[in-house]
């Protein structure tokens, strides 16, 4: 389900001139500022997220609510953990314009969504609105599943962890650098690690060229499972760049880190360099060279490919629609 929502949502994105480009945050453009925190506003209708103990709230229309019946549909904090949280309880998702024509929101029904720390979920752009609105509408009667959506999340994660714990992402992505799997080399004067060594350096040299050019610092690479010591200046140019990204792309390249384990990939990913399908290749360049010599284990190797491309499609379309006004 998720694969499917997130490829119908790329599709829009690139249908409508969304897709990535390379940013003005790279070194070779002007960089763009982050947006300002926007303050949630009071809402008498709104759908939240809160404690695990509070019982959900059905929703029903306007005129037929008791008055003891809250204007909010609650749900528990388990949404961002992935847990089923219930059955599906709206029959129509739409989007609208925010009250203060300051980004859009989702509706369902006539309710407005809202973060779990009950702020109204204002999107950048009309077309991340829509796209989340679509993992939404392909709930299930049986059960809300937030594991099938991955921009809701993201949505969730930029709006509120961002915010309040940005310079301490930027300081965990920035030292991760010094671990970083494009670094790594297979040694090469070993028989049974030459051939990995050789595609390693076919595959990824030309990403290595471009961190060297775009960052004016040579990388270096090392045998060490444990990673390597890299420049202080190449650390230091990567953590500037971080600081000028907005709450959204500093929370997509987050993700990206996560699961490529590699925050050049992410990078690539961010400045245009890397396509989905590019990145998803360097990720996996050893796994899929085992694969190829020992077989391919069902229901095992096969959800790991499937799961990794959800993951980072998920957050380079979301990091491309967060650009978008």
């Amino acid at each position: 389900m998720a694969a499917m929502l997130i490829g119908r949502a790329f599709k829009s994105a690139r249908n409508s001139n969304l897709a990535i480009r390379a940013r003005s945050l790279c070194t070779t453009s002007a960089a763009r500022q982050p947006d300002s925190d926007t303050q949630p506003s009071e809402s008498s209708s709104s759908f939240t997220f809160e404690k695990e103990n509070e019982k959900p709230i059905l929703v029903k229309a306007p005129n037929s609510r008791r008055k003891n019946e809250s204007d909010s549909v609650t749900m528990p904090t388990s949404f961002m953990t992935g847990s089923i949280v219930g059955k599906r309880f709206y029959k129509k998702v739409t989007t609208r314009e925010a009250d203060d024509g300051n980004g859009w929101t989702v509706m369902l029904d006539y309710r407005t969504l809202k973060t779990p720390s009950k702020r109204p979920l204002k999107l950048r752009s009309l077309a991340l609105a829509k796209a989340i609105a679509a993992e939404w509408e392909y709930q299930l009667t049986e059960g809300i599943r937030p594991f099938t959506m991955p921009l809701m999340r993201l949505a969730c994660t930029a709006l509120e962890r961002v915010p309040l714990t940005r310079s301490k992402i930027i300081e965990h992505l920035s030292r991760k650098i010094h671990q970083d799997l494009v670094f790594f080399r297979a040694p090469e004067d070993n028989d049974l690690t030459s051939d990995v060594h050789d595609i390693q350096v076919e595959s990824i040299d030309p990403l290595l060229k471009w961190i060297e050019s775009e960052f004016r610092v040579k990388p270096k690479v090392y045998s060490s499972i444990f990673g390597g010591k890299q420049d202080d200046k190449l650390v230091k140019a990567v953590e500037e760049l971080l600081k000028k990204t907005n709450d959204g792309e500093l929370a997509s390249i987050d993700a990206l880190q996560a699961s490529a384990h590699s925050i050049v990939i992410a990078l690539g990913i961010f400045c245009g360099k890397l396509q989905i399908d590019d990145a998803i290749k360097l990720i996996r360049l050893e796994e899929d060279l085992q694969v190829d010599k020992w077989g391919l284990v069902e229901g095992g190797h096969d959800i790991d490919v499937a799961d990794l491309k959800v993951q980072i499609s998920s957050a380079t379309v979301f990091l491309a629609l967060s650009r978008e006004n």
